[in-house]
């Protein structure tokens, strides 16, 4: 009992070390990224600074403490707009289009240029397309399989407007949140993934 208690005690003192050291690396990485970075453009070095759902997510290496996870995916699930008149799904088409693009936010762009989605970067959509990547799940024939409903929807635009407000250390940017995509923007992709018409939801291409 003794030997177990003190392995015990050694596995949590290394833990804090391992624990203290992780937080210094990560302050010498965020001072040399400040220290080099260069702004340009709509490239500004505010881009380098953490929220606090980033810090976190940081701090516990995307484990945090359930009751901190559910706190702060709470204060996240707040900050979601939903349009005023209710409509929620747009054009499947122009969703496709943008999904497609991954233009945008670079420094040789403007602040009025359009944004891109770049959905594909990280998801399979159309069953049809030959490449995406495979960081987030695969989308095809989502709205087949889940249907359109109201709630679907709601869920659907709110996972696209932040996406931390579902899953708190999730890779997926918070488009909505940041003002990366507008509202009509996310009606689309929104209809790209429920429209029974959409090719996410179709075998064959759709026609054009």
């Amino acid at each position: 009992m003794k030997k177990t208690w003190m392995s015990l005690l050694a596995l949590s003192v290394c833990g804090s070390a391992l624990a203290a050291g992780q937080t210094g690396l990560d302050a010498k990485a965020t001072a040399v990224i400040k220290r080099d970075f260069r702004e340009k453009g709509i490239a500004k070095v505010e881009r380098v600074n953490q929220d606090e759902v980033q810090a976190t997510c940081t701090k516990y290496l995307d484990h945090p403490p359930h009751a901190v996870q559910d706190k702060l995916e709470k204060q996240q699930a707040a900050t979601i707009k939903y349009p005023a008149d209710g409509k929620l799904m747009g054009d499947w088409k122009a969703g496709e289009k943008l999904a497609q693009s991954g233009r945008g936010m670079t420094w040789s762009d403007k602040a009025e240029d359009p944004v891109g989605g770049n959905c594909y970067n990280c998801h399979q959509l159309s069953p049809k397309e030959i490449a995406y990547g495979t960081i987030g799940p695969s989308l095809a024939h989502f709205g087949r399989n889940r249907g359109n409903t109201p709630e679907m929807q709601k869920y659907v635009y709110g996972r696209i407007y932040n996406a931390k407000a579902f899953n708190l250390c999730t890779n997926m940017p918070r488009f909505g949140h940041v003002g990366a995509l507008t509202e009509t923007q996310i009606r689309d992709l929104v209809a790209l993934l429920l429209d029974p018409e959409s090719v996410v939801n179709k075998d064959e291409p759709a026609k054009k």
